[in-house]
This record gives C-alpha cells, sequence and structure tokens, in this order.
C-alpha cells in the first residue's frame, strides 16, 4: 500500500512541493511530544493544588534547604561530579569566597568568581556585581564543571592545571600560589 503524499504550496515558484516522509515523522514526534509535555505540566498543576497545607510547607521546607550550603556538601558535590582535581576546585572556592563569606558567594551564589560565560555552556541567571549570580550555590558548582570541561580538560596532571590557571582563570600573579597553600593549609587533599 502506497502512503499518500502531503503538499505545501512553495511561494516563491508557485508550486506544489511534496513534503518527505522524514519530515512528516519529525513533525509527527515533535507534536506527540509537546503534547505529552502539555498534559504532564497540567498533571503536575493539579497536584500542586490538591497538596495539604502540611505537605506544602514540606515542600517550601524542602526547597529552601537545596540552598543550605556547608564545605561538606561541597566535597560530596565534587566527588559525585567527578570532577578533575578536586582539592584545587576545593581551594578555588575557598580562596574566591574568602572561606564562603564574599558578597559574591552570598547574594549571587557565586563560589568560584566566575564572570558569566558567553561562548560556552553556563548556568548563570545573569550578572550580578559585575559576576555571575545563580539560582543556588550547586548550579555555580556545574557551571565551574563546564568550565573545567571546556578549558582544562587538556591539563593531565596538576602542574598543568595550575599552569592554566595561572595564565587565564585570575589576575592575581600569584594566585597559583595562593591556591598552593589553602591546600596545604586546609589539608584539602585528605578530603578526597
Amino acid at each position: 500500500m502506497k502512503l499518500p503524499r502531503i503538499y505545501y504550496y512553495y511561494k516563491k515558484d508557485l508550486d506544489l512541493k511534496a513534503v518527505p516522509y522524514w519530515k512528516i515523522s519529525i513533525y509527527g514526534l515533535c507534536s506527540i511530544l509537546f503534547v505529552s509535555v502539555i498534559a504532564y505540566t497540567y498533571g503536575r498543576i493539579d497536584q500542586i493544588r490538591n497538596l495539604t497545607d502540611l505537605e506544602k510547607e514540606i515542600l517550601i521546607v524542602d526547597l529552601n534547604s537545596k540552598n543550605d550550603f556547608s564545605q561538606d556538601k561541597l566535597v560530596e558535590m565534587l566527588k559525585d561530579l567527578n570532577v578533575r582535581f578536586p582539592h584545587i576546585v576545593l581551594a578555588q572556592a575557598r580562596l574566591e569566597t574568602g572561606g564562603y563569606r564574599s558578597r559574591i558567594f552570598r547574594e549571587n551564589n557565586n563560589l568560584f568568581g566566575m564572570k558569566q560565560a558567553t561562548v560556552r555552556v553556563n548556568t548563570a541567571l545573569g550578572t550580578q556585581h559585575n559576576h555571575a549570580y545563580y539560582d543556588t550555590w550547586r548550579e555555580s558548582v556545574y557551571d565551574y564543571a563546564f568550565y573545567q570541561t571546556r578549558y582544562l580538560s587538556g591539563a593531565k596532571t596538576e602542574g598543568e592545571y595550575f599552569y592554566v590557571l595561572g595564565q587565564s582563570y585570575a589576575e592575581d600573579p600569584t594566585y597559583v600560589t595562593k591556591l598552593q597553600n589553602e591546600i596545604q593549609k586546609g589539608n584539602l587533599r585528605s578530603l578526597f
């Protein structure tokens, strides 16, 4: 059995052209996906509307706890993400935030003093106080992981990693020395 053809009017040539079957398949799949997403979204909205007051309180507490920061949680996240040279990354977070007390960290949830990226994937919501800002501190860790994948994947040794950071990450010419001191002082290697 031959499948029926679908045509569209091509205004430029004043002609009808057959739509390739693969395009029809893609449009069909996209339509099904779109309808599924809409149905799922409306289902979730109904679930939220039907929550009891106690369930709403629990949900609010859970959402707020997503931004609770501790160095232990950061260490666990670095392990979970399998970032390279995590002790250096942790030293960067400690140094860039002044021991997790800086304004950029408190207001922007920015652990690494990152600027908003323009040529790579990033998780920043925008720029505030001349630095990227994030919904949660975890988003800044994801952003650093994207940065590491894009710019530091060629560094095979700790020395190469430090070299790249010294050349391109910070303006401070003593940045690498400060990181090495932070690693030594906090015994950060032992956490990984």
